[in-house]
């Protein structure tokens, strides 16, 4: 354990933590992931958006249940470690900071393709700079500022839903399931579905700044995942029966062709608004939950021990925030990420696989093990039934990750 002058500050209350919750899953991903899962599930859409609901509960459940045993920044990194060894851990940690700080980046980069696309580089180079900023303050500012984000986003989801399943064009014959499309591409789809789902890991990564965790995070991973499902089931539903399988899978922006389609155009403008206020609200919680687990992996030298140090009056893990924002800003300023960070999903999936063996090992019952194991098998066949390329460069980052720890040798005690 780390020493309790660089622990951080237990601020986070129950609805803080869930709020944190929904603005990680409530994100970007609801307004593109619905397209590319659409093309490759066809009719079994919402059958891949269950598949990936049951996984995302399994791996929720595995999370509180070790959170609250180990309520300790950096989340799975921890719960590897402490359950499997250090290699596990070390290999969910990797697989977390070098995948999430892509997708930092590609969010930024989202922001700025909404706000200003001639400009996206330069805006993206903004957002990191003053969520960053906001973070550097402290976790409340945080807290407040993803619970601003999240009522904004939700608005306008509702104005969508509302639209869609009120116009004309709804039809629900067009939410009939079958498997046309094929298992494969059901798995397939629900792989990337999964993806926007993943952000309930940020409240067991801030385990250590959240109020009685043995009680408030098992109750808040559990909401927020339930609340999100219910977001997400809306919307799908309202968005197909407007497109329809089809439609959907060629949409840009599945969300404002919807209320195109539904023949409100002029609510278009305001979806691409909640699309790039949810982009920031993903952002946030990104940068939250990457620096939090470079904190841990700091601590156990596995990254570079200055960036363990815990500011003396905001009670944050300041230089890891600043390098976190520094590394996210030079990507977001020198490449377009948004098309290649498909390997974040397998290693998002590998993360919770980590989770999930780790919970195995808490009861010895076999009625405690049935979901971990549930959700163990379902991260495995999830992550190599995505694209083949993500697997390919996932299975690349995680190769390199082990040359790493290998280079480094011997464990250097905490």
């Amino acid at each position: 354990m780390t020493p309790a002058s660089s622990g951080l500050r237990r601020t986070l209350g129950l609805g803080d933590a869930v709020v944190v919750g929904l603005g990680s899953m409530i994100g970007a991903g609801v307004f593109v992931a619905l397209a590319p899962a659409a093309r490759a599930a066809g009719p079994g859409l919402l059958l891949a958006l269950a598949v990936a609901a049951v996984v995302a509960y399994c791996n929720a459940m595995s999370s509180a249940r070790l959170a609250a045993r180990y309520p300790a920044s950096g989340g799975t990194y921890v719960y590897g470690r402490e359950r499997l060894g250090e290699f596990w851990g070390y290999l969910a940690g990797w697989a977390f900071v070098v995948g999430k700080t892509a997708s930092c980046a590609a969010m930024a980069l989202t922001v700025g393709a909404y706000v200003w696309p001639e400009q996206a580089h330069a805006v993206a180079v903004a957002a990191v700079l003053a969520l960053t900023a906001v973070n550097y303050g402290g976790i409340q500012k945080s807290a407040w500022l993803t619970r601003v984000i999240v009522a904004l986003v939700l608005a306008v989801l509702a104005s969508v839903v509302v639209v869609s399943l009120g116009s004309g064009r709804a039809d629900a014959g067009r939410l009939d399931i079958d498997l046309s499309g094929g298992v494969g591409g059901v798995l397939q789809a629900a792989g990337l579905l999964f993806f926007a789902f993943a952000g309930y890991a940020r409240v067991a990564t801030l385990g250590e700044e959240v109020r009685d965790p043995q009680r408030t995070i098992p109750r808040a991973i559990p909401l927020a995942l339930g609340l999100t499902l219910a977001v997400y089931g809306c919307v799908a539903v309202a968005v197909l029966s407007v497109l329809g399988p089809a439609g959907l899978g060629q949409a840009t922006a599945p969300l404002a062709d919807a209320v195109r389609a539904a023949g409100v155009p002029a609510l278009a403008p305001v979806v691409r608004v909640g699309a790039a206020v949810a982009a920031l609200g993903s952002l946030l919680a990104l940068i939250l939950g990457v620096s939090r687990t470079t904190l841990a992996m700091a601590r156990d030298r596995h990254l570079p021990r200055a960036l363990a140090a815990v500011h003396p009056r905001f009670q944050v893990p300041h230089r890891a925030e600043l390098a976190v924002g520094a590394v996210v800003a030079v990507l977001a300023a020198t490449v377009d990420v948004r098309g290649a960070i498909g390997f974040s999903s397998f290693g998002v999936l590998v993360y919770y696989a980590v989770a999930n063996a780790s919970a195995w090992t808490l009861d010895p019952s076999w009625v405690s093990r049935v979901v971990p194991a549930l959700g163990l098998v379902g991260c495995v066949l999830l992550a190599f039934s995505l694209p083949a390329l993500s697997v390919v460069v996932g299975v690349g980052v995680l190769a390199v990750g082990v040359v790493a720890y290998g280079v480094r040798g011997q464990r250097v005690p905490r």
